[in-house]
C-alpha cells in the first residue's frame, strides 16, 4: 500500500511539474494554479507513504523517478533535445535509487 501512495504522489508530483511549464512563468493562470493543487496533492499523500517506507528510499524513489519521468516528457513532448550525456545521467540517477533500494535489502 505504501509503495501505491508513493506512485500516486510521484504522479502528481509530475503533474506539478509539467504544469510549472505550460505556465510559462505564471502568465498562464489555469495552469499555474493547477502546479499548487498537483503539488499540494503530492506533498499530502508522501506522509502516508512514509509511514513503512524509510524516507531515504522513498525521497530518492521520489525525486529519483519524478526526474527521469520529466526528463522523457520534456524530450517527447517539449520537444527538448535527447543528448548522450542527458540519457547517461537518467541513468545513474536511477541507478542510484536502485542501489537504495538494494541497500535495504543487502544489510
Amino acid at each position: 500500500m505504501s509503495y501505491s501512495l508513493l506512485a500516486i504522489s510521484i504522479f502528481f508530483e509530475i503533474c506539478g511539474t509539467v504544469c510549472m511549464k505550460i505556465s510559462d512563468g505564471y502568465s498562464n493562470i489555469s495552469a499555474s494554479l493547477m502546479i499548487f493543487v498537483f503539488y499540494g496533492i503530492s506533498f499530502s499523500i508522501f506522509p502516508f507513504a512514509l509511514k513503512n517506507i524509510d524516507v531515504s528510499l522513498a525521497y530518492a524513489i521520489w525525486s529519483g523517478v519524478g526526474t527521469a519521468s520529466m526528463t522523457l516528457i520534456g524530450v517527447y513532448y517539449f520537444k527538448e533535445p535527447a543528448t548522450t550525456i542527458k540519457m547517461v545521467s537518467i541513468f545513474i540517477v536511477m541507478a542510484g535509487v536502485l542501489g537504495l533500494n538494494l541497500s535495504d535489502k543487502l544489510a
